[in-house]
């Protein structure tokens, strides 16, 4: 199925899942002129949430990322693939989460995380290669980027490391890593981290929704600065220089698409400064 939005094309697919017995719908906005570019190959952004990436109709907040704006009105940004992965719904806080979920006030007996590793492994083991093989793609690392928000951002995160040899570069916004922090603090601690990778972070002081407070001790925006800021020194510590990493702490800003809309423009300027 084709949708067109201007001079930009997306194209919509359905991915198997054999491990769940289900496909997944995985986008792909195309930039300008693909068609007529046929020698063309362009460097790929993978973003997760896909329903919150496009359109802020079926976004959840009702606020998309707001990707196709973003493109159009930053014509400085190089051409580039975007692709977004539906989140699994109900199901999304599995799939985001590496690890059990063991440090939060609900009952011990409440199975919540620990597919992440599953659903990185589909990402990477088919969702990429598909889009490499059906499309103009250049697929090695340093033009691989993966965009994520909240427990987005925390499975962007562990793919960074964990698949560090194919994504060159990261984006971070609102990382939720304080839902799983001593299973992420054991595991960076223990890995060689890549210092050619491109990281931008990004936190608001006034994160934390609804659902969050269900699953936190304590002061919840304090938490996601302070697993921010964490995150930010286990880079430095695994020699990820600080001239590849921007951290920004926005003052007042919520824990929205809305908020990671707005700076967006800038974290694709920054993951892409070395794209040829």
């Amino acid at each position: 199925m084709n949708q067109s939005y201007f001079y930009l094309k997306l194209e919509s697919h359905s991915l198997p899942m054999s491990y769940k017995n289900e496909s997944r719908r995985v986008r792909v906005l195309l930039p300008k002129n693909y068609d007529q570019d046929g020698s063309k190959y362009y460097p790929v952004v993978y973003m997760h949430d896909g329903q919150n990436v496009f359109y802020s109709s079926e976004s959840y907040s009702g606020y998309s990322w707001k990707v196709i704006p973003a493109i159009k009105q930053n014509p400085d940004l190089p051409k580039m693939i975007i692709v977004g992965i539906d989140n699994a719904g109900q199901d999304r806080i599995n799939e985001y989460t590496p690890w059990k979920i063991t440090e939060s006030p609900l009952p011990e007996d409440f199975d919540l995380g620990g597919r992440g590793a599953e659903f990185a492994e589909f990402i990477m083991k088919v969702v990429k290669p598909f889009i490499d093989t059906h499309y103009r793609t250049k697929s090695d690392k340093y033009h691989t980027a993966m965009i994520g928000s909240s427990l987005g951002g925390n499975i962007s995160a562990f793919m960074g490391i964990e698949y560090k040899d194919q994504i060159g570069g990261i984006g971070i916004f609102s990382l939720a890593n304080w839902i799983t922090s001593k299973a992420f603090d054991r595991y960076i601690a223990r890995k060689k981290l890549d210092p050619e990778q491109r990281v931008y972070i990004q936190v608001g002081t006034q994160e934390g929704d609804d659902a969050d407070r269900q699953l936190i001790y304590g002061n919840m925006k304090q938490a996601y600065i302070d697993c921010t800021l964490k995150y930010y020194k286990q880079l430095i510590k695994g020699s990820v220089p600080i001239d590849s990493i921007r951290l920004n702490i926005f003052a007042d800003e919520q824990h929205n698409e809305k908020a990671w809309a707005k700076h967006l423009p800038e974290c694709l300027r920054y993951l892409s400064v070395n794209w040829s």
